[in-house]
Parts: structure tokens; C-alpha cells; sequence
């Protein structure tokens, strides 16, 4: 009833002017005092959400009664909810989601395809002839989602690469709130955009600003990269899809690069995998958890550093081109069953799920020193000249009784902001440390630069950039984190270099936060 009545203060004595509206329903609190008419947006078991003439309001259900024909059912409610976007999303990652919560929830799952693009879930109780919810699932692209959303046709997108301003501005102005705020957002999985080839193609790597030049067409004949003498065929996933837009965000954006129109799009990513290993002399860019028979070539910098997409080097981000899956959510309340699943996808049930439908999970995973010999040796072949043998030293002594977490920190392009899954990690990090995750143990935030300028200056700033990020995991702290648990930062510079520091790709991947446990 407080909720009701601070939802409504400002419409007492004005109410009745409202009443000649044409509306589809009228609260009305249990003492008949005070009338709120208005259309229903929507109702979640608890809630309701209203379009008045005074903007859209929340009102809590146990305080009101309902009148009109677009009224709910409270005693057979259904709750449901709508999600739009990436079809790698839609058709696999979410329903085996679905089915594994309704399972953990003691609860059935029913399937019923509407059409080639949308089916819905429901998810049913043994002792309840109707669902108790029913889950739409639309499978369009990740711009399709926003749109969606946008148009009240979704509830939450499901998208394959951030959301752009003009798609926030349209948010902001149909009333959903700030996409780009962290609360509006998570990320589901984890997946890599990969340059694949066929088997019996010989180029083994390929350097990101080559790839560039593959597909600007201005490389086209593989004998340019030490291959056959053989022109170069070219293929990607179709506009407009996540995927397709985050190649033009990662690669061709930051280049200022335009395609080839040699360029061949596949609307099924499965037809250009299949397409890429039937075809020596093609190339696509496409998906690490679709790549099927198609081999991906490691990328290569000038000073001999190969980085490939595996499931570790994905986590941590030291593959650069990862390519996060986000959920999108409305800035109103979703209804409960909603927010459990939502909960569920981030628990490590959730996890196992989203590893055996071939993406990449976001559970921590440790890494001893002993397995990063490569890392450690190009720190002392391409480290810069000012670090001397004692930082190495000093750097070694410091790492070498602790173990690499997965959870890694990088930066958006020309900023000091957390990138995507940097800024995920940064709440996964502290909801762990309020669970207990790390009780009784030591983190430490450990800080790297790029190679530009002295050596001492890059220590500092690796040293603050360690600090950044550990004080954004303690403000993320909701509650409290054991006494116990110790966190330290430190600082190496450019002690270990990821990559050359010759292109703009590799230096944002060498300036990092690592998480180191003890």
C-alpha cells in the first residue's frame, strides 16, 4: 500500500480528469480512495506498469484491485516474457538454458514453434494444467533485438556485440532507460571472432592488419601470405548480424577499412563454415563456437608473437578479438520467474550449460606459472630494453608462488574505461568475494603497460591501472567481503608483453590487469 500510495501522491485531486479517457483498466486502492486509469503495459505477478497521462508508473498489485477488459488473471497468471536477437542465442544457447533451469526447478518444459523465426517455451508445474510462464524466443539478429525491444515487442535482446549509441538514444526515448548503465546489461558467454580456413590450406597465422587487407582486398592471392599461388576467396555472416557488426567494429572500424566487394555473406553461419572446408583457397571470418571442421589460423604480430582462440585465452581476453554475448534488459521490472532464471545463468550450473553448447563460460579457472613458459619467454625476448634482468627477477619472485585467475582487466580504445567483459568481470569478481569465494586466500591486481614511453613511467601507470580496477571491484561489493581475504596491486610495466606494440591492437592487449591468487 506505500508503494501504491508514493507511486501516486502527485495524481491525487487530478485523477478525475482522466476518467473520460478511452483506457484499458482502473486501479483503485482497497479503501476507494484513489483511482489510477491508464493502459496496461504490463503485469508481472506482483506489479503492475501502467501508461497514464502522467508517464508510465510502477504500482504494486497487493494494494489495488483491477477493473477493466485488459485486467489480468491473478489466480491462473501467466507470466511471460520476450526475447529477440542473435539466432546462435536464440536457437541454442537459450533453450538449453531454459531446460536445464526448469529441470533445477523441478518443473517441465513444453516447445511450440510458431513460425520459422519464433517458438515459445513454457515452463509448466506438475500439478498445474497451464504454464507458469511461457518464455518467447525470437530469432532475428542482434539489431533486429534492439529494435524489438524498442518497439515493445521484446523484453530483452539478446545481442552478440554493445549496444550502439543510436540504439541507446532510441532506448532512452521509448522510456527503457540507459543500455550502456551496468545494470541494464550482463554478459551470458563468451565466443571469439576467428579468421578460419580449410584443413588442407598451408598458412598456418595471419597478422590482424593482413586480415584487414584480406578482406579490404588489397592482399589477393594467398602466395602474399606464404601460401599457394592461388587467388583468395572471401566470406563472412550476413549484414546486420552481431557477428558481422562486430567485425566491423574490431577490424574494419578502427582501420577505417571498407570491405572488398568480392566479399561473399552466408546467411547461415553453418553454410559459410561448410563453404570455408570445402574450399582450399577461402577464408571467412565467422564464430569460434561454429567453426565445425574449419580450422582457425593463429594471429601473428611482427615481432613473432602467434596468439590462438582457445577457451583460456578467450577468458582472459589475451585473444583480442573475444566477442562477448549480452543480455540487454529494460529499465522496468521483469516478473520473478524472469529474475530467477536470469540469476540462474549466472551461477556455475549455468556455466557447465554454456560450455557443452560449444561457447565459452565465464567460470574462473587458475593457471600455474609453470604453464606459461611462452609468456614468460617473450617477456625476456621482446620485453622492453629498459627492463632490466632485476625487474624480470622481481617479476618472477612475485608470481611465481601464485596462480593466473581467468579473470582479466583491459580498456576500451583511448580510454581508461573497462572494455565489455572486463566491466562483467569486475561484478563477477565482487559478487565471488562476498560469497567467499576467495576466503582466506590473497589477490593480487596485477598491472601491465604497452612499451611507449620509459619504462619507470609505464610501471606507474600499470601500478595505478591495478589500483583502478581493484578499488571498481570494492565499490561493486554490495554487502562485505570476509577479513580474511587480502587484495594487494603491483605493477610491471612492460615487463610482459602479450603482443608487438607495433599496432594499436597490440598494444591495448599488453595493457592489462591480471588477477593473481595465493
Amino acid at each position: 500500500m506505500a508503494i501504491f500510495r508514493a507511486a501516486i501522491i502527485a495524481l491525487i485531486g487530478v485523477v478525475a480528469a482522466t476518467s473520460t479517457l478511452a483506457q484499458d483498466i482502473t486501479l483503485t486502492s482497497h479503501d476507494g480512495k484513489v483511482e489510477v486509469v491508464g493502459t496496461l503495459l504490463g503485469y508481472d505477478g506482483e506489479f503492475y506498469r501502467l501508461e497514464t497521462q502522467f508517464g508510465e508508473l510502477t504500482i504494486d498489485g497487493s494494494g489495488v484491485t483491477c477493473d477493466g477488459p485488459a485486467c489480468p488473471n491473478l489466480i491462473d497468471y501467466v507470466a511471460e516474457i520476450r526475447f529477440s536477437g542473435s539466432s546462435v542465442m536464440a536457437e541454442a544457447l537459450l533453450p538449453a538454458l531454459l531446460k536445464d533451469f526448469a529441470q533445477r526447478e523441478n518443473l517441465t518444459v513444453s516447445r511450440q514453434e510458431v513460425d520459422g523465426r519464433e517458438t515459445i517455451y513454457g515452463l509448466l508445474q506438475s500439478d498445474r494444467k497451464a504454464a507458469l510462464a511461457k518464455f518467447f524466443i525470437r530469432s532475428t539478429d542482434t539489431g533486429g533485438g534492439f529494435e524489438d525491444l524498442v518497439n515493445n515487442k521484446a523484453d530483452v535482446v539478446l545481442a552478440q556485440r554493445e549496444v550502439r549509441q543510436s540504439e541507446m538514444d532510441a532506448a532512452k526515448a521509448a522510456g527503457l532507460g540507459d543500455l550502456s548503465h551496468p545494470v541494464r546489461s550482463r554478459v551470458l558467454a563468451l565466443d571469439a571472432i576467428v579468421p578460419m580456413v580449410s584443413s588442407d590450406n598451408p598458412v598456418q597465422n595471419i597478422s590482424l592488419s593482413d586480415l584487414v587487407r584480406v578482406f579490404a582486398g588489397d592482399i589477393a592471392n594467398w602466395s602474399e601470405l606464404g601460401g599457394p599461388d592461388a587467388p583468395i576467396s572471401l566470406h563472412l555472416p550476413p549484414n546486420g548480424s552481431g557477428l558481422a557488426q562486430a567485425v566491423d567494429d574490431q577490424l574494419l572500424f578502427p582501420s577505417k577499412t571498407t570491405l572488398s566487394d568480392d566479399v561473399i555473406r552466408h546467411t547461415q553461419i553453418r553454410k559459410l563454415t561448410q563453404t570455408v572446408v570445402n574450399d582450399p583457397f577461402s577464408i571467412a571470418i565467422g564464430s569460434l563456437a561454429e567453426i565445425g571442421d574449419a580450422r582457425a589460423l593463429a594471429l601473428s604480430g611482427g615481432c613473432g608473437h602467434e596468439i590462438t582462440a582457445t577457451r583460456k585465452s578467450v577468458k582472459t581476453e589475451d585473444y583480442p578479438l573475444t566477442a562477448p554475448m549480452f543480455l540487454y534488459l529494460p529499465q522496468y521490472r521483469l516478473p520473478r520467474i524472469t529474475r530467477q532464471f536470469l540469476a540462474y545463468t549466472q551461477t556455475p550450473a549455468a556455466q557447465v550449460v554454456i560450455r557443452k553448447a560449444g561457447l565459452v563460460d565465464q567460470e574462473p579457472e587458475t593457471i600455474r606459472i609453470g604453464l606459461q613458459g611462452d609468456r614468460l619467454a617473450n617477456s625476456i625476448a621482446s620485453g622492453g630494453a629498459e627492463v632490466g634482468l632485476d625487474e624480470l627477477q622481481r617479476m618472477i619472485e612475485v608470481l611465481r608462488p601464485m596462480s593466473r585467475l581467468t579473470l582479466s582487466f583491459r580498456f576500451e580504445t583511448g580510454s581508461s574505461r573497462p572494455d565489455a567483459q572486463s566491466r562483467s568481470n569486475i561484478l563477477q569478481l565482487a559478487q565471488a568475494l562476498e560469497g567467499g569465494v576467495f576466503d582466506a586466500r590473497k589477490l593480487t591486481f596485477v598491472g601491465f603497460s604497452d612499451g611507449e614511453g620509459p619504462a619507470s613511467s609505464n610501471a606507474q601507470i600499470a601500478k595505478l591501472r591495478a589500483n583502478t580496477v581493484r578499488n571498481a571491484v570494492l565499490a561493486a561489493v554490495e554487502t562485505a567481503i570476509p577479513d580474511s581475504t587480502e587484495l594487494t596491486t603491483v605493477g610491471f610495466g612492460e615487463a610482459m608483453p602479450m603482443a608487438c606494440d607495433d599496432t594499436e591492437w597490440g598494444k591495448k592487449i599488453n595493457r592489462r590487469v591480471e588477477i593473481w591468487i595465493q
